[in-house]
């Protein structure tokens, strides 16, 4: 997005909180020409960062990383300096959960009574972490009344795996201000993005991410639901996902039968709308609804297995994929945690296998399950095999040479639907898919 008259123009800008977010947000701004110090608290993170190397997977983050370093656009810093003279902050630290579902705002906090004790001259403080309705009305009380620092909401709309490519290529821009001068300073920031600009104010801004996170867990819950009517009726679910994703008024993204969502955004996000209405007096049953149907989904592929194979004791099941989603190595809330858990109360013995998030998975699981080195390790002498994150080496596997080295009734649960089922029941096995029609 450009001004009317072309011109751009160079800030200073300090990025607090060096994740996901943070670090995208950070080298893509820097190779906007934007001058930004990331300020990065994790001493072994900060160390990588430095040198040049990326803490997370992202795709093109290590090229804008190196490339920002390279040309003194890009720095980073293990806190705030004092006192802070930059054009823009921008928070971008994590909101977890917390037990009771509503989200923890206590990074969120303390970076914003930091940020108000380093600040002496006038200052805008966008914060793209996730926060419910309402927070920034409460920062501001809390921190920023009688300061000279101006709060914005502007939150992220990042894939992981397409976060730099969703940078440049936003669907919208959100911008949450109290003024129009605030909120122009903020849209210079993306001069050279082309993309709707939402301009409103700051609890719509935080209620729109929410919103539109709320509105993809539901899409994706629901045909999960149709999946198991499916089953019920025997119909298929490809059919019917192909049927009513061509109405333009649904579309066909989201709308992937599976073991349902998982990852750093979608579980939390939706926990913490569902709390924040309740703290409001209000009881979002569609979105406890969502949250049920989710779970719930994880258990019926027990059943499954269950019915495929009986007494799950004692049995040999390789489970395939760790990453709650191909191309990164974040296990947050991914699938196979509950899977996993759910097979090892039941005496299976578990061996399993991701490309890039075995490391991440280690400390969380018993030390008794096996983790493979490879896909055929993984399957060899497995009963059967739980697909769970649909990546590429799985999808183009030779599994002719992988039922030779199984054991009967050769199951396959592919949690994704993302296998050839005709190929599959050609080769001998049992396949089980979510909401397909079983075919012998």
């Amino acid at each position: 997005m450009r001004d009317k008259q072309g011109d751009t123009q160079q800030m200073n800008i300090i990025v607090v909180g060096a994740g996901y977010v943070g670090l995208t947000t950070a080298c893509c701004l820097a190779n906007s020409k934007h001058r930004v110090t990331c300020v990065e608290t994790n001493k072994a993170k900060l160390k990588l960062l430095e040198q040049g190397l990326s803490p997370i997977r992202e795709n093109g983050i290590n090229r804008l990383l190196k490339q920002g370093l390279a040309s003194d656009g890009l720095s980073f810093a293990p806190s705030l300096p004092k006192p802070l003279q930059v054009d823009i902050a921008m928070i971008t630290v994590g909101t977890p959960s917390l037990p009771n579902g509503a989200a923890a705002l206590s990074y969120v906090y303390y970076a914003a009574q930091e940020l108000r004790n380093a600040t002496e001259q006038d200052l805008i403080l966008a914060i793209k972490s996730t926060v419910p309705p309402g927070t920034g009305a409460r920062l501001i009380k809390r921190y920023f009344e009688n300061t000279p620092i101006t709060y914005v909401s502007n939150p992220e709309f990042l894939r992981e795996g397409q976060a730099i490519w969703d940078w440049y290529h936003p669907s919208r821009i959100v911008i949450g201000a109290e003024d129009k001068q605030t909120a122009d300073k903020i849209r210079q920031l993306y001069f050279d993005i082309d993309a709707p600009v939402v301009l409103t104010d700051i609890t719509s801004a935080e209620t729109i991410k929410y919103a539109s996170n709320a509105f993809l867990v539901t899409k994706i819950s629901f045909i999960n639901e149709i999946a198991n009517l499916c089953e019920a009726v025997d119909a298929n679910i490809d059919g019917v996902t192909k049927g009513i994703g061509l109405d333009p008024r649904i579309g066909p993204d989201f709308l992937h039968a599976g073991l349902g969502y998982g990852g750093s955004c979608f579980p939390k996000d939706a926990r913490a709308l569902d709390s924040s209405a309740l703290n409001k007096g209000y009881d979002f049953r569609l979105l406890k609804a969502t949250i049920e149907a989710n779970t719930r989904q994880r258990i019926m592929a027990i059943h499954k297995l269950k019915q495929a194979l009986g007494d799950l004791a004692g049995k040999e099941i390789a489970l395939l994929g760790l990453a709650f989603k191909p191309d990164t190595d974040d296990i947050r809330e991914a699938p196979f945690l509950d899977i996993i858990h759910l097979l090892y109360e039941e005496g299976v013995k578990l061996r399993i296998y991701d490309p890039k998030a075995m490391e991440n998975a280690r400390p969380l699981l018993p030390t008794d399950i096996t983790f493979a080195p490879d896909l055929h390790s993984a399957t060899t002498g497995a009963n059967a095999v739980v697909l769970v994150t649909e990546w590429q080496e799985f999808i183009q596997a030779d599994w002719q040479s992988i039922k030779e080295q199984m054991q009967e009734p050769y199951v396959i649960l592919d949690g994704r639907n993302a296998l050839a089922q005709n190929k599959l029941i050609g080769l001998g096995f049992r396949y089980i898919g979510i909401g397909r029609r079983v075919q012998t």
